[in-house]
């Protein structure tokens, strides 16, 4: 046996070791069986062989008996752990400790178990909780839409106002022997996604009761007799909510925020009692000009040590009723004429009692667990369901406008500059949608995934601004021109609100999503930080040499994986045959994932905490690989719908090359270039080939979303669709009918004008002339009218008196009813 075939065996030994992550025992086997091998072969000298054994040996005694290793490799490697391990603040430990690990666990890894992800429950609604959203909820949007509530009301109706108290929209999430609604987080989600489908207001005075607030911090931590008082009032809407956290200096950076608490005696009701007063300035609070009950954020001292521990106490909860002496709810905001009641509030030494914290005194300084416990719920629902929403209503109606109206004699949807917008319109849709319900869904299976929710909030509020902006380049004039028959203008306008709120995007993408994820959900860094801070030498012995193997084996298997294109990836048995290589192709990103965070980790140690570009790509690849997951699982839930594979393949295909994208852009900024470059060939030695989908899927996906389908009602199934023709929606409907209806009458005409069996100049005559020619009959030229009428219609757009300030000016004629 010559020596390169002895070394290339003993490399594909070692990569194939490495691949499948054995124990060190079987890795010191295969090297004494090469030994062997190389031996008898006549490859290598007695020498050779006795030298390389003796290492082989050494290596044994040193690595394998851990008794011997402890002392000679992992105490000082513990040593010079602890002196790099970056300091924590405990609002930081308090972040890092929150929620739960879940499936970003799995991609975390670089090894997913597809098989564990296809059989989740698929997420569902109750009886009760489908008669509510088709009900009620179809009720409550019946009342209110945009147009009125921001140039009439300048607030929900009253009667609208009634309905979500009387009808428990402000109790959803509050269980039933409290009075509350106690509906899965999934109901939640499509509550609020339909409600966002018509009005923006109705959406957020919904969800923030149902979000981070009192209710939700009640029911983790609240004392059982401030749940009985409050949450039974809050439910029947006898309380009004918001919760009060931002300060004007401290926005982002929240857990530093300025309002303080001091712990003192003070007279309350006529006696002497140990309490608070608390001063604060906040802003940017919904519900807060019209709140009845203030959850309230500040940081609580006790100077005089009244009750016993330190004197800075931390980050505290309290629930504050705002008829409290001292408490100024203050004015109203105006966020971008979304008229959503925000503003701000502020109070000056209020002296409150102690239990009026959040779970009484023993809670105190314990609110910023609490919130970044909290949080990941709300998160994981509210703005990614609005997000839902509305891109559900661009997606049906500017899909239904891109076929009614028409240029150069062809409705403007078949133009192929159209075509790619409502591409992108329908696969941004189907991915957003798909990972709304499959994160709602962990939350009912008791999850808190406080990285999965930083994710769908950026991502889906980032493609809901896309998918918006892409609506209003389709719809042009009609888009631009605010009236009641402009469906898009308000969402247009107010979409940067959500990109703001929740914690602003650009913090989001830079410093949380694998800021928390590359701590959080790998499975070993974690544990080697907790055990390096506790002196624990035998677990941080076990975590370091388990990420060791950890780090070889994606190594190993991402470089594999690239050269052979995924081909022998193993795949679950019971997806569809049709998206095997999607899976496969997400296994070798994920241990690519695994292998780059390790080596940034390693190599950039503390800076990469500042370097929040690199640290932004490598959190895209890990939501990139969540969001082709959850389009993946809807798919498999959804039966293998045949019609929507345009929409899965554009989704999935999408996700792919925006994470191949984000690995290298990550590598290329890499401050050490000779280690980006051996990342390069270690994880792409073939180069990038996961192109964006082509223009052909891409027509495939438009021609969906501009005809009547099963796939466009799925895909925009939840939404509310008004049957109205006077309502622009519901007359958007009717005019797509009508138009595909009548198109078949037209190409007639066209035919017969061609032929010079009749002719015409204006449509009119053209119909007349083809009617007496006995080329259409009377029910096709009345079909074609009332098709004429509709687009009409639905192209018009509102025109007003000169003074728009007058609320008078603001009604503009009623749209015109087209015949039936």
């Amino acid at each position: 046996m010559s020596l390169s075939i002895w070394t290339i065996a003993v490399i594909a030994a070692a990569f194939a070791l490495a691949y499948w992550n054995v124990p060190g025992l079987i890795w010191l086997g295969a090297a004494a069986a090469a030994l062997l091998a190389g031996f008898v072969g006549g490859t290598l000298l007695v020498k050779e062989v006795f030298v390389l054994g003796a290492i082989l040996v050494a290596c044994g005694l040193v690595l394998g008996v851990p008794p011997l290793r402890r002392t000679l490799v992992t105490r000082p490697l513990l040593a010079w752990y602890r002196r790099q391990l970056p300091a924590m603040s405990q609002t930081e430990q308090e972040a890092i400790d929150a929620g739960t690990v879940w499936w970003d666990g799995d991609l975390f890894s670089g090894r997913p178990d597809w098989n564990k992800l296809l059989a989740l429950p698929r997420p569902g609604l109750t009886a009760e909780e489908q008669s509510f959203l088709d009900n009620e909820t179809e009720q409550l949007c019946a009342m209110v839409n945009d147009w009125e509530i921001s140039h009439i009301y300048q607030d929900l109706p009253p009667q609208a106002w009634q309905f979500i108290k009387d009808k428990g929209f402000l109790g959803m999430i509050i269980p039933k022997k409290y009075g509350g609604k106690e509906f899965s987080a999934t109901m939640h989600s499509q509550v609020i996604q339909k409600l966002a489908t018509r009005c923006s207001a109705a959406a957020v005075h919904v969800m923030v009761p149902n979000s981070l607030g009192p209710a939700e911090l009640l029911l983790h931590y609240g004392t059982e007799e401030q749940r009985s008082h409050y949450l039974p009032r809050l439910a029947r809407g006898l309380e009004i909510p918001s919760f009060a956290l931002t300060n004007p200096h401290a926005g982002s950076d929240a857990a530093s925020i300025p309002d303080f608490g001091i712990v003192c005696k003070g007279t309350w009701e006529g006696r002497e009692i140990v309490g608070m007063r608390v001063t604060w300035e906040k802003r940017y609070i919904t519900l807060g000009p019209i709140a009845t009950l203030l959850g309230l954020a500040f940081r609580l001292h006790d100077p005089q040590r009244l009750l016993g521990g330190e004197e800075d106490i931390g980050i505290t909860c309290a629930l504050v009723p705002t008829s409290t002496p001292g408490v100024d709810i203050g004015r109203r905001h105006n966020p971008l004429n979304a008229v959503f009641q925000n503003g701000p509030n502020r109070g000056k030494d209020v002296f409150m009692p102690l239990d009026w914290i959040i779970g009484g005194p023993k809670m105190a300084g314990q609110g910023w667990r609490m919130l970044m416990e909290s949080l990941a719920a709300g998160r994981s629902i509210s703005l990614p369901s609005s997000s839902c929403g509305y891109s559900k209503l661009a997606a049906r109606a500017t899909g239904a406008y891109a076929r009614v109206r028409s240029q150069f004699k062809t409705p403007i949807g078949k133009f192929e500059g159209i075509e790619e917008a409502l591409a992108r319109i329908g696969g941004n849709l189907y991915i957003m949608d798909a990972a709304r319900a499959m994160t709602a869904g962990a939350v009912d299976l008791g999850e808190k995934p406080s990285v999965i929710s930083a994710i769908v909030k950026y991502h889906l509020t980032e493609r809901g601004r896309s998918v918006i902006n892409d609506a209003m380049d389709i719809l042009g004039g009609k888009g631009i021109c605010l009236g009641p028959r402009n469906f898009m203008g308000r969402a247009y306008q107010q979409v940067p609100i959500v990109i703001t709120v929740e914690g602003a995007n650009i913090l989001t993408r830079s410093l949380i999503v694998f800021g928390q994820g590359a701590i959080r959900c790998h499975p070993f860094v974690l544990r080697e930080m907790n055990a390096a801070r506790d002196g624990d030498l035998k677990g941080f012995d076990a975590a370091l040499f388990g990420h060791l193997r950890h780090v070889i084996a994606n190594e190993a298997r991402a470089f594999v994986m690239a050269i052979t294109g995924s081909r022998f990836v193993a795949a679950p048995l019971a997806a569809d045959p049709r998206t095997l290589r999607y899976y496969r192709h997400l296994t070798r990103l994920s241990a690519a994932l695994a292998y780059l965070s390790d080596v940034s980790m390693f190599a950039l140690g503390g800076s990469l905490k500042r370097r929040e570009k690199i640290s932004a790509r490598l959190g895209d690849a890990l939501s990139m690989l969540y969001l082709a997951s959850a389009a993946l699982k809807r798919f498999e839930d959804e039966g293998h719908q045949e019609a929507d594979l345009p929409f899965l393949h554009w989704s999935v295909q999408d996700a792919l090359a925006r994470a191949a994208r984000a690995l290298p852009g990550a590598i290329a900024n890499y401050p050490n270039r000779l280690l980006g470059a051996l990342l390069r060939a270690a994880i792409f030695p073939l180069g990038r080939h996961f192109a964006p989908p082509s223009d052909a899927l891409g027509h495939e996906v438009s021609a969906l979303l501009i005809a009547p389908s099963a796939a466009r009602d799925r895909l925009s199934a939840g939404m509310y669709l008004p049957k109205d023709e006077s309502d622009p929606i519901g007359c958007l409907e009717a005019a797509l009918e009508a138009a595909i209806r009548a198109e078949a009458v037209e190409a007639k005409i066209r035919a017969g004008q061609k032929s010079g069996a009749f002719a015409g100049r204006t449509p009119e005559e053209l119909k007349q002339a083809a009617l007496a020619a006995k080329i259409i009959s009377e029910e096709e030229k009345a079909l074609l009218e009332r098709a004429s009428q509709l687009r009409d219609e639905v192209i018009r757009v509102d025109d007003f008196p000169q003074d728009l300030g007058r609320s008078e000016a603001i009604r503009p004629a009623p749209p015109q009813r087209a015949a039936a």
